[in-house]
């Protein structure tokens, strides 16, 4: 519902429930004896006489009691059942309308938010999840991998490239008994109990929250970057933090086809230096900002050195480009010439971006 018709709903309720003392004493009568007069009315309730056929035609106008036009009047009562189901049925969607308007966070322009429900933050871990269009970094529970393994299997099966953290390590399914190639491009297994759960697609798009929000309890938070350049930080925690601490399940990263779209640049350096090509043999087109302007900035050549630091701390690219050599580092890069959000390599040409 939009605000308009969640106001509107609210004011039909409140109309509808506008019960003085009159209204509620006539309607209790009338629903006990089946059906009355209003002088009959008048005689059982506290309700004045030339108040009666007011307060009577106030429930009728909502379905609660009939008017019998006779000499005299008769008010004959509704099955309740009858009488609420529309008003069951309103409120129910309007009731659905407000929790969706409680749960969901506040969109500001960098859609940074603060949530503390449960079922939000499993709605939001769901949406980046399948929202993703070329990169997925997850950190998961073990039952969450079970929760959202149809969407993790639909977004490898899409092309989409997916590492995986799965924590408590004690609770990690065995390789031998799970096929961990079916819903991630590599997965690991971390045995931190504390590991936080983090949801990142393309970059941007992310979810981090902790292992206790989403179990019993009151200490439940949840922070969401919708589409916002901030995400980095969230991606930048798991890659260099999180995800170096974990050991390897199954990789196989190397039967992706090219071209390969990255939104890390510490993701695309890895690939490169472990590949089956020579990095020289490849080619990349770039998107980002120009370290020193802050302006858009696009490059595209060939790719003539691959540099990527330990524990994935660091990372860049040099591109020989139609303006000479030009080198990438990731988001908030300081020493390269590109900060680089999309990275796209293929063989024997600059890669278009889509």
């Amino acid at each position: 519902m939009t605000s308009d018709d969640l106001q509107r709903g609210l004011e039909e309720v409140a109309a509808t429930f506008d019960f003085g003392e009159y209204e509620t004493e006539a309607y209790l009568a009338v629903l006990q004896h089946g059906q009355l007069t209003a002088s009959e009315i008048a005689e059982k309730t506290d309700i004045p006489q030339p108040r009666v056929y007011d307060t009577v035609r106030s429930l009728a106008e909502i379905g609660l009691v009939e008017l019998q036009e006779s000499r005299p009047i008769k008010v004959l009562a509704v099955d309740p059942e009858e009488a609420f189901d529309d008003i069951q049925t309103s409120l129910s969607t309007l009731v659905g309308s407000l929790s969706e308007r409680y749960r969901a966070p506040a969109r500001d322009a960098e859609a940074v938010s603060l949530i503390k429900s449960r079922q939000t933050i499993l709605r939001y871990l769901e949406e980046v999840v399948s929202g993703a269009e070329y990169e997925l970094v997850l950190s998961l529970t073990p039952d969450l991998l079970a929760r959202f393994e149809d969407e993790l299997v639909e977004r490898r099966d899409a092309g989409v490239s997916i590492d995986l953290l799965l924590a408590p390590a004690s609770e990690v399914p065995d390789p031998d008994e799970y096929d961990y190639g079916r819903v991630a491009t590599t997965a690991r297994a971390r045995r931190g109990v504390t590991t936080p759960v983090v949801a990142v697609a393309d970059g941007t798009s992310s979810v981090y929250t902790t292992r206790e929000a989403l179990q019993s309890g009151d200490s439940r938070y949840g922070v969401i970057f919708n589409r916002s350049e901030l995400g980095f930080l969230v991606s930048g925690f798991l890659n260099t933090v999180v995800w170096t601490s974990a050991t390897t399940l199954a990789e196989g990263g190397e039967d992706r086809p090219f071209p390969r779209r990255y939104a890390s640049i510490r993701r695309c350096a890895e690939d490169l230096e472990d590949g089956p090509d020579e990095p020289a043999a490849l080619f990349a087109t770039v998107r980002g900002r120009d370290v020193e302007t802050g302006e858009r900035r696009t490059a595209a050549g060939a790719i003539v050195d691959v540099s990527l630091g330990p524990n994935r701390g660091t990372a860049a690219l040099t591109l020989d480009t139609d303006d000479g050599l030009v080198d990438v580092g990731g988001q908030v890069a300081a020493l390269e010439d590109i900060e680089a959000y999309e990275l796209v390599i293929g063989r024997e040409e600059p890669p278009p971006l889509e």
